[in-house]
């Protein structure tokens, strides 16, 4: 059973998302991901880079959307 996030606290990872976002289309294309990954996660394998945005990529539209990156977050990202 998920936890409901706060409005802020839904505040703060809209702005990760953002800050990750770099050209500000709101989507996180694969090179975006792979930045998120290398400050977030440094030793992540590159193996698992690309395996890891197709799993949030539910859509599977080559890019993660907001609502996708939350589903993530809210699951626990450092898992990956």
């Amino acid at each position: 059973m998920e936890a409901q996030l706060s409005d802020q606290k839904i505040e703060e990872i809209k702005s990760d998302f953002s800050f990750f976002d770099r050209d500000g289309n709101g989507q996180i294309d694969l090179p975006e991901f792979i930045e998120l990954l290398t400050v977030l996660s440094p030793k992540t394998k590159a193996s698992h880079v690309e395996e890891g945005f197709k799993l949030i990529d539910s859509n599977d539209d080559g890019y993660i959307d907001f609502e996708e990156f939350l589903a993530w977050w809210q699951e626990g990202w450092w898992e990956y």
